[in-house]
């Protein structure tokens, strides 16, 4: 297999690379959208603002080639951190702005219920499934994996929805779409748990 990290300047693309190679994958990272026709697997990582990775992947030429590759080739898409958001319909961090809609859905704020709770929502909290999602297999129930973000997303149908946390009462915190696929929480900081979702996804 074939992964194709993609380097659209707001990725934390080493320890993605890393932790990929470590799950027996081999890994090239791209600001080539035309490398996509080379690639078994897609990674979407991220880190930052919804509308700079937009803008970013727009300028990168990224939109037609992510859409046919999973839309037509059906390739296995990953988005990770702000990488899922970004697969949303749209965002509304900064204003609202379009997303990849490669999932249907809309990122929005976290909001606090209760005085305690801190925005952003850092470190390690648990994962809720049912485990009938592949993605998740031979992960438990209530696993704990590592989360950095301010904004959530929110699916636009319920069977888009595979894992979620309790935050601000309760998050998505996996979603699923055809061959898409996103987590909130970074598998590739994760331990254990992360990187049996790696291969999960490599084994999609």
């Amino acid at each position: 297999m074939s992964v194709l990290i993609i380097d659209y300047g707001m990725g934390n693309l080493g320890s993605v690379r890393r932790a990929f190679e470590e799950c027996g994958a081999d890994v090239f990272i791209s600001e080539d959208p035309g490398e996509c026709r080379h690639a078994s697997h897609l990674v979407l990582p991220g880190v930052g603002a919804f509308p700079d990775g937009m803008e970013a992947l727009t300028r990168g030429g990224w939109l037609p080639a992510l859409k046919q590759a999973t839309a037509e080739e059906k390739l296995p898409l990953l988005g990770i951190c702000l990488g899922m958001q970004l697969l949303a319909d749209h965002g509304t961090e900064g204003g609202a702005r379009a997303g990849l809609g490669l999932i249907p859905g809309t990122v929005l704020r976290l909001v606090p219920d209760s005085p305690q709770t801190r925005i952003p929502h850092v470190g390690w909290n648990e994962v809720h499934h049912d485990g009938s999602n592949p993605l998740l297999a031979g992960i438990p129930d209530r696993a704990d994996f590592y989360f950095v973000h301010s904004y959530h997303f929110v699916p636009g149908t319920a069977d888009a929805t595979i894992a979620t946390t309790p935050y601000c009462g309760s998050f998505v915190s996996v979603v699923g779409h055809g061959s898409v696929f996103g987590t909130q929480f970074h598998p590739e900081k994760s331990s254990r748990f992360g990187f049996q979702l790696i291969r999960n996804f490599l084994a999609l």
